[in-house]
């Protein structure tokens, strides 16, 4: 099964899209240009509620792979939050948040390979479905309430400059006593592959790092435009190519990154393949991941186990409700595992056409109805998401941990009430009211605007209650 899942030509596509983009990371990273995006930011820190809010941009513009996302960013800011002294558990609560959500949400990454491959695999099975993979992820985007809300949940805290539960005791003892509760080894040299690390004495150009992204977010729309077909947006999406315009544009960026690397004699010929390299090597793991996952649903598919749990589930299921069903068991299956693609590859195969038999048991299979698919799909992927914030053995939360330099365990103490809310919040506005026909975009703004009125009602200024502790030890002191 193995085998039989690397010989489809699709499937090989998104193996190449991804290993791809992991080398154009690892070159854009070696040759400066993503420390360069980084230090054109970090200028405009200049407080605390201005250093949270750069370092949740930051996040947000190192969109691509969640990983470098991580690095990047801890790292970076690191130094910068300890001067403002803003926790270290605010800062991993910060990078934590702002990469696995946007890996996910973000239509070119490195989690999109395997998201589309999964998505092609599992509609394969129903030939009613006609649409693109690559279509279909794009729709389900619109239904991904706790990547959205998690984001919106950031920039309110950093905005707002208001906390609750641990993390405001996080950051009272930042700023009072100038540490954290627990401070984790910073070192990271063991997590980057030492050939995408970038030279101290070259010159660091944003340049070098955004035209590379450009050319790939550019190239995947031209590339779907190219090979799509139909007079609106929303056809020509659904009838396109994707694999080979991912494939097309990640290659296209790899070269554009090589070419900047060598011309400019940042580096040379030999070290921009070693970074290349250094950069594929970091998603070997994953695709192992995605081939066995794929072997797995081939495996499922000659077992009956999605047509057994359809006779099971079939005309007992509300079809309302089985998106928030399916966010809830992949949030607990993502939580005990610690691995969101482990529970994408698992659930995805089986959910898709459980969904579909739902849909088709209550009449419901038809085009009119096609967000309930969207959402189930959005929802394995969110709630994988959600139990991998929630997680202590996820390797994003722990890798979060490092970067930072925050004790683990505080920074999932601290992270927990933040993410459990997000994860309610979505559940309870988001994908319960749109499973029974709410507008996604009213769902959206709702959920959005609660989450702003928590932070600004329940959460408290940390500066504010330092400094009035301040002034009641000065008085007693007096007295």
């Amino acid at each position: 099964y193995v085998r039989g899942a690397m010989v489809d030509g699709d499937r090989v596509s998104i193996i190449l899209f991804s290993l791809m983009i992991g080398g154009m990371v690892g070159i854009v990273t070696r040759n400066g240009g993503m420390k360069g995006v980084v230090n054109l930011v970090v200028t405009w820190a200049t407080s605390r509620k201005r250093g949270q809010l750069v370092t949740a941009i930051l996040g947000i513009a190192v969109f691509f792979d969640d990983y470098a996302n991580t690095l990047v960013v801890g790292n970076t800011m690191r130094p910068v939050t300890d001067r403002l002294k803003i926790s270290r558990e605010k800062l991993a609560y910060i990078v934590d948040s702002t990469a696995a959500p946007i890996a996910c949400l973000a239509f070119v990454t490195t989690w999109i390979g395997y998201e589309v491959g999964l998505i092609g695999t599992a509609i394969d099975q129903i030939p009613e479905i006609t649409a693109s993979p690559y279509g279909i992820f794009l729709n389900s985007i619109l239904y991904s309430f706790y990547p959205l809300f998690t984001i919106a949940m950031v920039f309110a805290v950093s905005l707002f400059g208001k906390d609750y539960g641990p993390m405001l005791k996080a950051e009272r003892m930042a700023l009072s006593a100038g540490h954290t509760v627990g401070e984790g080894d910073t070192s990271i040299a063991d997590s980057q592959d030492p050939a995408t690390i970038p030279d101290e004495n070259k010159p660091t150009r944003a340049i070098n790092a955004v035209l590379p992204v450009l050319v790939l977010v550019f190239g995947v729309l031209f590339g779907l435009f190219i090979t799509g077909e139909g007079d609106s947006v929303r056809e020509i999406i659904g009838s396109s190519d994707s694999y080979k315009s991912l494939m097309w544009a990640s290659l296209a960026s790899v070269l554009v990154g090589a070419a900047l690397s060598i011309g400019q004699r940042i580096l040379t010929v030999e070290q921009t393949v070693e970074a290349w390299f250094g950069g594929l090597k970091s998603m070997l793991f994953a695709m192992i991941i995605l081939v066995l996952a794929w072997a797995l649903s081939d495996l499922t598919a000659v077992l009956n186990t999605a047509t057994y749990l359809v006779s099971v589930l079939g005309d007992a299921i509300a079809p309302g409700l089985l998106p928030a069903i399916v966010f809830v068991l992949a949030a607990a299956t993502a939580f005990a595992t610690g691995s969101s693609w482990g529970t994408m590859g698992i659930l995805m195969p089986l959910v898709v056409p459980l969904t579909w038999a739902v849909l088709s048991a209550n009449g419901m299979a038809d085009a009119s109805n096609y967000h309930i698919l969207y959402s189930s799909i959005s929802c394995i992927l969110a709630g994988s998401v959600w139990g991998d914030h929630c997680s202590p053995i996820s390797d994003t939360t722990i890798l979060s941990s490092l970067a930072s330099g925050c004790d683990h365990i505080e920074h999932v103490r601290t992270q927990l009430p933040y993410a459990m809310f997000a994860g309610l919040t979505a559940i309870i506005i988001g994908t319960i009211p749109t499973g029974f026909g709410l507008p996604w975009w009213i769902s959206l703004l709702v959920g959005v605007g609660l989450v702003i009125m928590v932070v600004r009602l329940i959460g408290k200024d940390p500066e504010s209650e330092v400094e009035v502790g301040n002034r009641t030890a000065v008085s007693t002191s007096g007295l």
